[in-house]
């Protein structure tokens, strides 16, 4: 075993750096895939970022869970096969080269070339893959990126193609249009995902405008109100609500006559006069006057005269007329919602369910596909959509139209990517009719298992009970083609499955995919209808993520087995958007073709945030560089600080520097130290004792000592609890425990067991104390090997030369998880003893720390006070001598009396109580306030008790204890305090020799700070001497006292030094002084000065070895 480095000088990062080209030397991740070749097979999916941009803390975070996951898979007996996946098409490409290229509209590429533009897509898609595989792989995540999939590859896009042809033989896919959110900036639709990714705060021009009734008498107006006065010159019809109340009011000073919803009537200017504040003169506004109410269908029917001439020829067909729909709400507008099929989707709805529009027939759509208006709405003609609301609200107003033009304020969709506002517009489409199979999505979600339950129950639930069907293709140029060839007329379709299948239709050789490579290939027609051409449209990359399962295995022309008899996949895990996302498209294709859900465990993650809550931003720079961070604190940190997060619940995590640095500084480095503390004394053990140390020789079941049957009985529970919460994904549980576990370990086991571990013990103790420590720190280093994967890796290396060489293997990766083993008899007992145990001597230290009586000050009693006997025999037996160290008292006594050092009273908890007890909290609390100690007593036996009619429980009431101070004894000379359980009483006077006792300890102390200041070890052999100045004496200085102490106490720094303390003046010539320094030690009011002296054994040894040779 190597020395370890004081934890001053043990860097994380670089510590890390060393670990990576252990791997890469050992080629370790490979080696661990060799190993576990032959058994069962765990299957990973790994969802497909984009490599045109750097990863970012969410990528991060999910690569971290992933990695957990997978590690504890294969170290619990499974082979994980472990790929590295790129999405390489779509729009986030094609947005890039645009950019470059200058390219504006859909003409420009078709000028440009398509082959030549998408080449240029070609060469970027991978533009940052050796940046993702450097962050990732210095991350501390295990996976292949040398056999990496990505959605670009003929292989991949090939097994999309055999996908869709499966559907379409199902009867699954259709031609049609629908409204959808649509980018003019990209000139393409998107998802709902994608059309829900960024909203913004806009401000939109809100009109109010007349529709006249046709044939009407009186010259009676519709009124409908709208936020996009751009689709008004599309209007085909009118809804209104059938259920709601509708008025026909007149305008006495113009004498019109309107027709509006009743609940909405104050929102008309003039309709209804307001308050008028202050005096004024001249008669008040007398508003609207009712002539008729009628229902909403009363009105259906009515026509009405078109706003604008340019689709008039559809009134024959039945347009401009109202219809009826329950989505018409009363919290805005007037009741009356103007309908513009092609530009809203419960607008198309209405409209064919009325028979305004006919299925399968072109929508009045004057809008391209650059979002301008084009030659069929004249007056607009190439004005982009946005900019054309001023001249359409100028038209109508101008026809004398226009009732009301306002400004409103609210959240707007935005293109992702060119920033541009969304509009909804109608666009041919080829659709998955996901809405037949709707219920086999639900039957399967609940098959799965998801973690945390609810985004699963309730999220993803609630979005495939309103599944739609899926608009799959995109009028786009950089992806997977539609691989359908059709006749003219439309009324022949091939769907081809592969490319071999392409090749044999066609004639043609197929070596890509890709449109340039396949567009100009012809299937000659079988029913006399010429040749079939490609249709124009390419694969949304959505349905290409949804096909990984299948297409990253090159399935069904490749590894038909494989897939077959490992499907679905063990685990995924994604972020919380892909609910909409990749989860999504998952579980619609797998139920599509299979009708089985495509994974049976899931875990979900929560977003990652700058620190004040916002998204993190480039342009902001409101977050700490992922890489610099790395480089400063190490990858562990960064993982465990994510994974102890709530962003593994699926919650949101205000990102925090400084909270990667407490990883570092409340678990790392006591985590180290005690494992250097370890080294050092086995390393000193072995110089000692002149044996190698073998902890295997040591049966830990025979331990006698309290503290290493505690900590053997600690690490039984961690490994049960560790292996069943891993297994259930729950690893927002499992790092807390593990971390308390660490706090355990160094706080009590390696703290209080020092003098047993530097071998100050007699026999085979300091063994039994040293294989206890080495057990607990290997058994640890394997259950954290997944969490932090350098960490565990660079103590192992060291620790793995103690043990057997058939029992070490390379790596710590390459260890199988440690086994649950069954609790022994009495763990349960000695587990809430410890515990017990810590409570007192921290309760403790608060007495001492508020009554200003440091720790080196010994005591001269303390009293432990509860009613478990056998707690107290504990207390008194096995567990005294490390209570009585740790507090420094003279003499430990105990009391099952709680009574008899305090007055016990009754509080109600507020919070437990307020929520649930409301009016009554003030007279429930008032009976707990005044519960005597018979109640109090009884509500301890029994758990709960009824006052004022409610059952109230012991968890809602707080138990005090008021001190009260034995007969003869003051507050003063006596203090107590404790928890709800544990009551601990000190005596705090103090005596001469409780201060030279105190005095003891500070000269330990301080020749104890001294080695470590020279950088000494346990190992290092050293010899120690005083020099005490003294200003005369008159036995009672603060210089007797000390050389008193030194007389006297001389056991005791045998013991802790491992060799006698001398005056300077018995220090050899010839010694070497390795470092010395002034001390002051003593009570306040009379303190003493030395010199603490340091020299090295072994040139005094040497020298003297001389002098006899020359003698």
């Amino acid at each position: 075993m190597q020395d370890a480095a004081e934890g001053k000088d043990y860097s994380f990062p670089k510590e890390e750096e060393k670990i990576l080209q252990l791997w890469t030397e050992t080629d370790a991740f490979r080696e661990q895939l060799r190993r576990t070749e032959g058994q069962p097979e765990y299957v990973f999916y790994d969802g497909p970022p984009f490599a045109t941009g750097l990863p970012h803390y969410g990528h991060i975070l999910a690569g971290t869970l992933k990695d957990i996951v997978t590690r504890y898979a294969s170290m619990t007996g499974h082979h994980v096969t472990r790929r590295f996946g790129w999405d390489c098409h779509g729009l986030p490409v094609e947005y890039e080269i645009d950019k470059k290229l200058g390219i504006k509209t859909r003409d420009d590429v078709l000028k440009y070339g398509i082959a030549n533009y998408n080449e240029e897509c070609r060469s970027i898609v991978m533009r940052y893959s050796k940046e993702w595989e450097k962050t990732v792989t210095r991350i501390g995540r295990w996976i292949d990126f040398k056999h990496d999939y990505k959605t670009l590859d003929p292989s991949f896009m090939e097994s999309v193609w055999w996908v869709f042809k499966q559907l379409y033989e199902r009867g699954l896919v259709y031609k049609g249009s629908k409204v959808m959110a649509y980018s003019t900036g990209c000139s393409t639709p998107l998802s709902n995902f994608e059309a829900g990714l960024n909203y913004k705060d806009v401000q939109d021009p809100s009109v109010m405008v007349s529709f006249p009734i046709d044939d009407d008498l009186e010259g009676t107006s519709f009124i409908a109100w709208t936020t996009t006065p751009w689709t008004l010159p599309s209007n085909l019809a009118l809804c209104v609500n059938p259920q709601f109340d509708y008025v026909k009011v007149k305008n006495p000073e113009t004498g019109d006559q309107y027709i509006v919803a009743e609940s909405r009537l104050s929102e008309i200017p003039g309709a209804v006069p307001k308050p008028q504040k202050g005096k004024k003169k001249g008669p008040q506004p007398a508003g609207f006057s009712v002539i008729q109410k009628m229902k909403g269908t009363d009105l259906v029917g009515l026509k009405y005269a078109p706003l604008f001439p340019f689709f008039c020829h559809l009134k024959e067909s039945g347009a401009f007329r109202v219809v009826a729909d329950g989505y018409v709400t009363s919290d805005s507008g007037t009741g009356v919602v103007h309908q513009a099929p092609a530009f809203g989707e419960d607008d198309f709805r209405v409209c064919l369910a009325n028979g305004v529009v006919q299925k399968g027939q072109p929508l009045p759509c004057p809008v391209d596909a650059s979002g301008c208006f084009t030659e069929e709405a004249s007056d607009f003609s190439g004005m982009y959509v946005k900019d054309a609301d001023k001249e359409v609200m100028k038209a109508i107003k101008g026809m004398g139209r226009l009732i009301s033009h306002q400004t409103i304020s609210h959240s707007y969709p935005f293109c992702w990517r060119s920033e541009t506002p969304l509009i909804y517009k109608a666009v041919p489409s080829w659709f998955v009719k996901v809405e037949s199979f709707k219920e086999n999505l639900l039957e399967n979600n609940k098959k799965t298992y998801w973690v945390p339950a609810y985004v699963k129950e309730k999220r993803f639930h609630n979005w495939l009970e309103n599944a739609r069907d899926w608009a799959v293709s995109r009028s786009r140029f950089w992806g997977t083609p539609l691989p359908i060839w059709m006749s003219d007329d439309g009324e022949e379709i091939v769907v081809v499955g592969s490319a071999r299948e392409l090749e044999e239709l066609s004639g043609g050789k197929v070596t890509d995919l890709h449109r340039h490579f396949i567009d100009d290939l012809t299937i000659p027609s079988k029913l006399g209808k010429g040749d079939l051409r490609r249709v124009d449209d390419v694969f949304d990359c959505w349905f290409e993520s949804g096909s990984m399962p299948y297409a990253q295995l090159h399935y069904p022309f490749e590894n038909k087995e494989l897939f077959e008899n490992n499907f679905p996949a063990d685990f995924i895990a994604e972020g919380l958007d892909q609910t909409r996302g990749w989860f999504y498209t998952l579980m619609v294709l797998s139920t599509a073709l299979f009708n089985k859900p495509p994974f049976k465990n899931l875990v979900c993650n929560g977003l990652v945030l700058a620190a004040n809550g916002v998204k993190m931003s480039k342009r902001l720079k409101n977050y700490p560089d992922p890489v610099e961070l790395v480089n400063k604190y190490g990858a562990d940190a960064l993982r465990l600080y994510l994974i102890n997060s709530p962003v593994v619940r699926a919650e949101e995590l205000k990102f925090k520097e400084e909270g990667v640095f407490g990883v570092v500084k409340d678990v790392f480095l006591p985590w180290y130290n005690a494992y250097r503390f370890l080294v050092q004394n086995v390393l000193r053990w072995e110089m000692e004792s002149g044996q190698k140390f073998d902890p295997s020789k040591v049966d830990l079941d025979k331990a006698s000592n309290v503290l290493d049957r505690w900590i053997c009985a600690s690490t039984r529970a961690l490994v049960t609890f560790f292996r069943r919460e891993m297994e259930a994904y729950r690893l927002y549980t499992v790092v807390p425990y593990l971390v308390k576990f660490i706090e355990n370990l160094t706080n009590v086991y390696v703290r209080y067991n020092r003098k047993r571990l530097k071998g100050r013990a007699s026999g085979d103790d300091c063994q039994y104390a040293l294989s206890s420590l080495f057990d607990v720190l290997l058994t640890l280093c394997k259950l954290m090997a997944p969490f932090t994967p350098f960490f565990t890796e660079n103590m192992y290396q060291n620790l793995k030369h103690c043990l057997p060489s058939d029992a070490a293997p390379p790596s710590v990766h390459f260890c199988p998880l440690p086994p649950e083993a069954e609790s022994h008899e009495g763990d349960a007992l000695l587990n809430e003893s410890v515990d017990r145990m810590q409570r007192v001597i921290d309760a403790a230290r608060v007495i001492r720390e508020q009554r200003k009586k440091p720790i080196k000050t010994p005591l001269k009693e303390m009293i432990v006070v509860h009613p478990d006997t056998q707690f107290l025999a504990e207390i008194t037996g096995e567990l005294r001598q490390y209570v009585v160290e740790e507090i420094n008292v003279v003499n430990l006594e105990v009391c099952s009396d709680p009574l008899k050092y305090a007055n016990l009273q009754a509080e109600p908890d507020w919070n437990a109580l307020g929520p649930r007890l409301k009016k009554d909290l003030g007279k429930v609390a008032a009976a707990v306030k005044k519960m005597d100690v018979a109640a109090i007593n009884e509500l301890q036996a029994t758990g709960s008790v009824t006052l004022e009619g409610h059952e109230i429980k012991s968890d809602e009431i707080k138990i005090l204890r008021k001190f009260n101070p034995p007969e003869g004894h003051n507050s003063e000379e006596m203090d107590a305090g404790g928890d709800m359980d544990v009551l601990v009483v000190l005596d705090l006077r103090v005596d001469t020799g409780l201060l030279e006792s105190g005095m003891a300890r500070e000269i330990v102390n301080r020749f104890q700070k001294l080695r470590k200041k020279a950088g000494l070890t346990v190992t290092d052999p050293v010899e120690l001497y005083y020099d005490l100045q003294q200003n005369g004496s008159d036995g009672d200085s603060p210089a007797d006292m000390f050389l008193k102490v030194v007389t006297s106490h001389s056991a005791y720094f045998c013991e802790c030094f491992g060799g006698p303390l001398l005056p300077s003046s018995r220090k050899p010539p010839q010694a070497k002084v390795i470092a010395e320094e002034e001390q002051v030690v003593g009570p306040e009011d009379s303190r003493a000065t030395f010199m603490a002296i340091l020299t090295d054994t072994t040139v005094e040894s040497t020298e003297s070895g001389m002098q006899e040779a020359a003698v």
